[in-house]
């Protein structure tokens, strides 16, 4: 599918609503003293969700990526809303982004996005036994879901469209826990 870039109007700069900047006056066990600037997230977290449509086969998703100002292939993401676990909020960004559910979903670990400069953490789920739901989410536009073969994911991480660090090491990383612990 193939779509229009959003034109840039132009850019405003402000404090990001799901973050602060924080200011850090750090001095270090050698009497160092540093100033740190980080950006904290204000919400409850958030998931990235790797959605096995069979034993082989991974779903992408085709959305629009702002700082990149193109549109990127990547997994499920989304921030847990006040109430849900990580788990709840997988299964419901599953059904907004790429409109399936899921009988199955483990919480594999953690993963940061910029550990050095933000708090920032996300819930890495592996989707599994999926079936067709889909809920009404935030997104702008629908997203295009595009199924990938596991044992192809050499030529996935080539392709320019698909740049994402934490995407590329949970496909890895849920491959991996897949060989190990079984389909």
């Amino acid at each position: 599918m193939s779509r229009r870039l959003p034109t840039i109007h132009g850019i405003v700069e402000h404090e990001a609503s799901p973050y602060r900047m924080e200011r850090l006056d750090l001095e270090f066990s050698n009497g160092e003293r540093r100033l740190y600037e980080r950006l904290h997230g204000r919400g409850h977290g958030a998931v990235i969700v790797v959605p096995m449509l069979d034993a082989d086969t991974v779903l992408l998703v085709r959305e629009y990526a702002a700082g990149m100002h193109r549109y990127e292939l990547g997994l499920v993401k989304g921030r847990i809303d006040a109430g849900e676990t990580p788990i709840e909020a997988a299964d419901r960004e599953l059904k907004e982004e790429a409109g399936y559910g899921a009988r199955r979903l483990d919480a594999l670990r953690m993963l940061s996005l910029a550990p050095t400069y933000m708090s920032h953490q996300a819930t890495l789920v592996l989707a599994r036994d999926l079936y067709p739901e889909r809920l009404v989410g935030d997104e702008p536009e629908e997203l295009e879901v595009v199924p990938w073969k596991l044992d192809a994911l050499h030529e996935l991480i080539l392709r320019e469209d698909f740049s994402e660090g934490r995407s590329i090491a949970a496909l890895y990383m849920a491959r991996d826990w897949l060989h190990h612990h079984g389909g």
